[in-house]
């Protein structure tokens, strides 16, 4: 039996180390190639416990963690993305930053993702936000990590009624499988007006 839920108090607090393992997980595959670190997860996760207007879904597949999503106020996140939404007429006070999605290959497809942006996008309406955004990262076509059947989730965004915002790239850094620093990556933001 699947269940999802936003996690709040001590659910919340004893789902933070699987989330953080989870993140790690599924964030090795392409195209993130994440060469992740429990610390530095730890330390990321915590304002999604702290922070009231923040969310943190958890899917269950009885008592296993399959899968995660959160979600904050862009102006939580402006250090790292004022620049990219520099130009645009949408103050970041208007937006609510769907963070990440992640979810065990086993378990897709069966309507877990769509969820996950229901939820959220629930939880930014009664915020008061006007628009949800996330950004994905952008590898080339021709990525030696790139798995010949990868099929990118452009198709399932659009059907939410997401669009990306042409030019609104930021740049954001971690470490890739096999590499012994961290690089700065594009991330290609995409938004929608909430309903």
């Amino acid at each position: 039996m699947i269940r999802v839920a936003a996690l709040q108090g001590p659910d919340l607090d004893a789902a933070l180390a699987d989330v953080a393992a989870l993140r790690i997980e599924v964030f090795r595959a392409f195209p993130y190639l994440y060469d992740g670190d429990l610390t530095y997860e730890q330390r990321y996760l915590a304002p999604y416990r702290d922070a009231a207007s923040a969310i943190l879904i958890g899917a269950f597949d009885d008592t296993r963690l399959i899968g995660a999503a959160t979600g904050t106020p862009m102006t939580e996140h402006a250090g790292d993305f004022a620049a990219a939404f520099a130009d645009q007429p949408v103050a970041l006070d208007e937006i609510f930053y769907c963070a990440e999605s992640v979810l065990l290959p086993a378990w897709r497809g069966q309507g877990i993702g769509h969820a996950f942006f229901d939820l959220r996008e629930a939880h930014a309406r009664r915020l008061g936000f006007a628009f949800c955004a996330f950004c994905a990262v952008i590898r080339p076509d021709d990525h030696p990590a790139r798995p010949p059947d990868y099929t990118p989730l452009d198709g399932f965004w659009r059907k939410r009624g997401y669009a990306p915002l042409p030019g609104v790239i930021a740049r954001f850094g971690w470490k890739d499988l096999g590499h012994q620093h961290e690089t700065q990556k594009p991330l290609q933001f995409w938004m929608r007006r909430l309903d």
